[in-house]
C-alpha cells in the first residue's frame, strides 16, 4: 500500500474563514469589545488551545472560565469549519486505489480531531497524528512517524507528504524521507529544498497521487 499524510489546516480544510466567523461568534456572544476581537485575531491568527484562553481571561479580566471559552471556541470552529466535497470524493477516490491515508497537523487534540469529525474527514483515513498527541511539532520526524503507525506502515516504506507550510510539511516531509507536494501560498524560505510537487489546490495534488498508481 502506499502512505499519503495530508495537512489539515489550509490545506484539508478552509481554516481562515472558520476562524474569522468563529471570533466573530464568541465576541458577540459575550459583548466582547473591538479590543478583545483584535486580540483574538492577532494571538489565534495560526492556531489556538486552551492556555490561550486563559490568557486572554487574565488579560482583561473576563469572568467566564477560561475552560468554558475554550470548549465554546472548540465547538464553534468545529462546526463552522468546511472540507470541499471534491476533496473529500478525491480522498474516497484514494482509499478506493489502495492508498494509505493519513493526517498529520499541529494544533490542540481536541480541536482537531473534532474538525476531522464534523467535515467527515476521520472516516476517510487511517490513521491521525496531532501534535498536541505529544507535544512535539511539524516538522519534528518523531510526528511524521506517529502518523505512519497509526496508520499501520512504516515511514521507511516511504511515501508523500501534502501540506501548504514550506518548513512543517514540506522541510518536515524531506526529513522523515517522503516525496513533497506543496500548496502554493505562502513565502518560500531560502535555502528549502524545493518540493517534489508544487500546486494550486489540494485536489490537483491528489490526482498527481492516483496517476502514480497507474
Amino acid at each position: 500500500m502506499r502512505l499519503a499524510l495530508f495537512d489539515l489546516d489550509g490545506t484539508l480544510l478552509d481554516r481562515q474563514t472558520a476562524f474569522r466567523d468563529t471570533v466573530a461568534a464568541v465576541c458577540q456572544a459575550h459583548n466582547f469589545d473591538a479590543i478583545i476581537e483584535q486580540w483574538l485575531r492577532h494571538e489565534l491568527a495560526d492556531r489556538a488551545n486552551a492556555a490561550d484562553f486563559a490568557r486572554l481571561r487574565a488579560a482583561f479580566g473576563l469572568e467566564v472560565s477560561a475552560a468554558d471559552l475554550w470548549q465554546e471556541y472548540v465547538d464553534l470552529m468545529s462546526a463552522a469549519v468546511t472540507c470541499r466535497p471534491e476533496v473529500l470524493k478525491g480522498l474516497a477516490c484514494l482509499g478506493a486505489a489502495a492508498w494509505t491515508i493519513g493526517v498529520i497537523t499541529n494544533g490542540a487534540s481536541d480541536i482537531q480531531r473534532a474538525k476531522l469529525a464534523t467535515t467527515g474527514l476521520a472516516d476517510l483515513v487511517d490513521g491521525v497524528a496531532v501534535s498536541g498527541d505529544l507535544e512535539i511539532r511539524k516538522p519534528d520526524t518523531r510526528l511524521f512517524e506517529l502518523a505512519a503507525s497509526r496508520c499501520g506502515v512504516s515511514l521507511a516504506d516511504g511515501g508523500w507528504m501534502v501540506g501548504d507550510n514550506p518548513a512543517g510539511d514540506i522541510g518536515g516531509g524531506h526529513q522523515a524521507g517522503l516525496r513533497t507536494i506543496w500548496l502554493r501560498g505562502r513565502p518560500w524560505p531560502a535555502g528549502l529544498p524545493a518540493a517534489h510537487d508544487n500546486v494550486d489546490d489540494v485536489t490537483d495534488a491528489i490526482t498527481i497521487l492516483l496517476n502514480e498508481t497507474e
